[in-house]
């Protein structure tokens, strides 16, 4: 027995030694960075330690406007991507003849280029001295007034970034969806459907309680992706998020290191310990709902 747990801490080390190297020191390095106050990365001096720099954080107009942005982003694009490809998959399922190829054109999102579909979804909303854009278009046919929504009022812009960040998800929630329905055992549904039981009965008894463990890792991975969202605000407003108020708490890390208030990673640091803990809050209180709503 003890070789045996010798053999598998060995099979284990190259694993235990990447995530040691490349998570779980960057992280406390991280920690450690966030109290250091007037931390200089060239030098490698500070002149202090203390919760200044998280003071400074939690104060700056720029951070909470990061962080307002980026939980509306969470609250709107989770519950609406999830339920979506719930609907979505469903149909899949129901369709028999060419539903090989109505889930291939469904994931073709999922493997474009995320500034591509960026770039085409500014042309389809941005007004420009010769359009208004194909969405404004639409919206004049039904006697409606054009919007700006790449540079106009904060609503706009924000309808745009969660339209475009369901649009990017959803097809990876289809294809997990889609699987997990296909593996529910047709023997619950047989003796369903003997008993008379309604399609809606059997959607809420039965497929939702086969399918919760996937449902739940859909939306435990969709917090933690709309929480680290930055390139999807980047391809559509462009590089200086802080000008269209259109920031998130990642693309303020990064501004904080390289953008042009950059040249401060103990304010990046702190910043980042404050979005790491905001993440393990959401997890945890999913966890704890999970354990009464999710049938393994």
């Amino acid at each position: 027995m003890e070789q045996n747990n010798y053999k598998g801490w060995l099979y284990l080390l190259p694993a235990i030694a990447f995530l040691g190297v490349f998570m779980v020191y960057p992280l406390v390095d991280v920690f450690v960075y966030s109290f250091e106050e007037g931390y200089n990365s060239a030098s490698q001096t500070f002149f202090g330690t203390g919760l200044y720099n998280y003071a400074y954080v939690l104060h700056d107009p720029y951070f909470l406007q990061a962080v307002k942005n980026t939980l509306i982003l969470v609250a709107i694009t989770v519950p609406v991507s999830t339920g979506l490809a719930l609907l979505i998959s469903v149909g899949l399922s129901s369709i028999q003849k060419l539903k090989d190829l109505f889930q291939t054109v469904y994931f073709l999102p999922y493997v474009t280029n995320t500034l591509a579909v960026g770039l085409v979804f500014m042309i389809l909303f941005k007004k420009t001295p010769y359009t208004d854009g194909l969405v404004n278009l639409i919206i004049g046919l039904f006697g409606g007034n054009s919007i700006d929504f790449i540079d106009g009022p904060y609503w706009a812009k924000m309808f745009v970034l969660c339209f475009y960040t369901v649009w990017v998800v959803m097809p990876f929630k289809i294809l997990i969806l889609t699987s997990a329905l296909a593996s529910v055992n047709q023997d619950y549904y047989n003796a369903a459907r003997v008993d008379g039981t309604s399609k809606l009965r059997i959607f809420g008894r039965i497929t939702l309680p086969m399918i919760s463990p996937m449902i739940f890792y859909l939306v435990i991975t969709g917090f933690i992706g709309a929480f680290k969202a930055y390139s999807d605000a980047v391809a559509i407003f462009g590089t200086n998020l802080n000008a269209a108020e259109m920031n998130t708490i990642v693309g303020y890390v990064y501004d904080m290191l390289y953008g042009d208030s950059g040249g401060y990673p103990s304010y990046a640091s702190a910043a980042a310990i404050i979005l790491f803990a905001i993440v393990l809050t959401i997890t945890c209180i999913n966890l704890m709902i999970s354990k009464r709503s999710v049938h393994y």
